[in-house]
């Protein structure tokens, strides 16, 4: 009787564990396009970084944070319309949902990379270690962009 008890109970845990690890990697499931940073000045303390992040799995999946080494603190923002000012605030996460696509884009939601430890200009390639609610991971490798290639973005917002 105890060895039954036993083995239904190695049996649950097995499926739970088989369960989790399928489930385990969201990182998997996300395709990234058209990933890019800005040029900044090189005395500018941030940049951002955009892309399209799809979402291939029947899971709404939550990107939680970001990291990269030109950086020393990397948080995700938003830019919100109050009274006729465009603010800038930092999110707890970004969702994807199941089968659809989020963009991260100026005007929107994006990656903001504060206290550079380098100057981050046109040609560079930077790279950003996005990291997902199940704890994995997947890295993103983008070219730096001028502001001119990006329709002159204005920078008249207040954090």
């Amino acid at each position: 009787m105890l060895n039954k008890t036993l083995l239904k109970m190695a049996l649950i845990g097995l499926t739970s564990v088989s369960s989790f690890s399928a489930m385990a990697n969201e990182a998997a499931n996300i395709l990234i396009e058209n990933p890019f940073a800005r040029e900044v000045p090189p005395t500018a303390m941030a940049s951002a970084s955009f892309m399209t992040l799809k979402n291939n799995s029947d899971q709404d999946i939550k990107l939680v944070s970001a990291n990269s080494t030109v950086a020393k603190k990397v948080e995700l923002h938003e830019h919100t319309h109050d009274n006729g000012v465009m603010k800038m605030r930092q999110i707890p996460n970004i969702v994807i949902p199941a089968h659809g696509e989020t963009a991260l884009q100026p005007g929107g939601l994006h990656i903001m990379l504060i206290n550079l430890n380098q100057g981050i200009k046109a040609g560079d390639q930077v790279k950003v270690d996005l990291t997902f609610e199940d704890g994995s991971q997947k890295t993103v490798e983008m070219p730096v962009k001028s502001l001119m290639g990006m329709g002159g973005m204005k920078m008249h917002m207040q954090h």
